[in-house]
């Protein structure tokens, strides 16, 4: 029986396109599944009612503000960018639950993928998708569907099959679904999907027919700001765009289910040699140039809280968990890596699995929930100490945003961790602000200028490092050595079967 948990959120926000001011939103959370261990689906109807019901339940609280819905000029999408949908476009039904980002059932397809690469190489596509192969990107959840779903498998000989990232599935059903919609997502989802060029901005032939995908059923792919019906942007490229890092060498991060940590490149796409990926960061306009970023996702971040709420007991509340850890101020020389879904950037390392270190007899619930705030830290810092040696220019500060950053003791442990000073704007969620945005700057919208001189400054906050060098190294360290003790944990091996021998 499938295991449910309330872990996603649905959610519509209605912006001031001068001041960028928010007026009105409202969120539900979306259930995930856990069929198996390692998988993670969701709904695609419930994605979709979420949707529905944000928008009228905004609606209705502009009414109550006395705001016309008719001012409404552009709404924009953002998403989780590679969680796959495949749907029947002559039914309009979906043909199996979404495949969530960090779902891992497909490890044995990307090792039977990577071992007939030359050199069996899991880099081996890397200079066209600046991306290794993972489990992580939609192609090979994809190719797991056509393998072992025998719907998507006969909607693909019959071409009625449409494949997408949530941007695609909801634009397609917002538009007019199986009556005309749209079949459309944006560079930045489609650059997460190891299909797509991120030198041509197109679908690429030669990748599609690598995964065994016909290229009939992908979206067409648009600029990330411009109008077919409703416009998207993938999540975290929609965080940049709101976190306003539009120039060569801004960085940002966002603290959600994962860590997600981004900075832009510019026009010309940077190959990372030390673990990150190549991704494209926004494309604002038909006819404007691409930009890209370099980026590191962490699978576990304030997932690992909802670990210590949902399955450990140690809190009631996710709220919890900052009063719980400052009480203590210190691991006491405990180190948590929570490497539940393997390990993402720079390792790429799917066998790793979660660590707690260093316990003692003094070391108590409130320890560990010092250990599992620093162990976001940690993977930040893991990710920029890369980013910084990829890009030649060390970071002189690390603007933040997501639910996370509600928590100041992480945010100063952030600040500690990476010797840097953490930005964090008063209002947090900027991946709603970058899509609206995106929408409004978008030609036949233009009520929202991306120009530098007309974006609104937005009020901050900042935190300084307040210990010295020696001891951010020192506990680095620590942790360091802790992740390599987290590393080949899952092997096969010979599994009980309940009579005293081993199948």
């Amino acid at each position: 029986k499938a295991e449910h948990r309330c872990s996603a959120l649905g959610t519509f926000w209605v912006f001031n396109a001068k001041t960028a001011e928010l007026l009105s939103h409202h969120q539900v959370e979306i259930r995930q599944s856990f069929p198996k261990e390692g998988w993670v689906e969701q709904d695609p109807k419930e994605i979709l009612q979420s949707v529905y019901d944000c928008m009228e339940r905004t609606c209705e609280k502009l009414g109550q503000l006395h705001i016309d819905v008719s001012h409404i000029k552009a709404v924009g999408v953002t998403n989780q960018r590679e969680t796959t949908l495949v749907w029947d476009k002559e039914t309009g039904e979906p043909l199996y639950n979404a495949i969530v980002w960090l779902d891992l059932r497909t490890q044995s397809t990307v090792e039977r993928l990577i071992n007939k690469t030359p050199g069996k190489s899991k880099n081996h596509l890397k200079h066209k998708t600046g991306l290794p192969i993972s489990t992580y990107f939609s192609a090979v959840k994809l190719r797991w569907l056509m393998d072992n779903v025998e719907e998507v498998a006969e909607a693909v000989l019959t071409h009625r099959a449409m494949f997408g990232t949530v941007d695609s599935w909801l634009i397609w059903c917002l538009t007019g679904g199986k009556s005309g919609g749209v079949h459309v997502t944006d560079v930045t989802n489609a650059s997460r999907t190891m299909l797509f060029n991120i030198h041509t901005l197109d679908w690429d032939p030669e990748l599609c027919r690598y995964f065994g995908v016909p290229m009939e059923i992908l979206p067409k792919v648009k600029s990330s700001s411009e109008i077919y019906g409703s416009m998207c942007l993938g999540d975290q490229s929609a965080a940049l765009v709101g976190q306003m890092c539009f120039q060569d060498g801004q960085a940002k991060n966002t603290y959600g289910t994962g860590c997600f940590l981004l900075r832009n490149t510019g026009v010309e796409p940077v190959m990372s040699d030390h673990g990150l990926l190549t991704t494209i960061a926004y494309k604002l306009g038909k006819d404007a140039p691409a930009y890209y970023a370099l980026e590191g996702s962490v699978a576990i971040a304030g997932a690992v809280v909802r670990w210590l709420k949902d399955n450990m007991g140690i809190i009631r509340s996710s709220s919890e968990i900052e009063k719980l850890a400052g009480e203590v101020g210190s691991s006491y020389g405990c180190y948590f890596v929570p490497a539940f879904s393997g390990l993402y950037a720079p390792y790429w390392e799917p066998s790793a699995r979660g660590i707690i270190c260093g316990l003692t007899q003094f070391t108590n619930r409130s320890h560990l929930a010092f250990a599992a705030l620093e162990a976001v830290c940690f993977q930040t810092r893991e990710i920029l100490d890369a980013m910084n040696q990829d890009y030649g220019v060390p970071l002189s500060q690390l603007q933040v945003d997501g639910g996370m950053t509600s928590n100041r003791l992480l945010m100063q442990l952030q600040a500690d961790i990476l010797c840097v000073p953490v930005v964090k704007p008063s209002m947090p969620e900027t991946t709603a602000l970058g899509a609206a945005m995106a929408a409004g700057a978008a030609e036949g919208v233009g009520v929202w200028s991306l120009a530098p001189g007309d974006l609104a400054a937005v009020p901050t906050e900042r935190y300084q490092p307040q210990i010295n060098t020696e001891e951010s190294e020192f506990r680095y360290a620590r942790w360091k050595k802790a992740v390599q003790k987290a590393m080949n944990w899952e092997t096969t091996e010979p599994v009980s079967n309940g009579n005293g021998t081993v199948d």
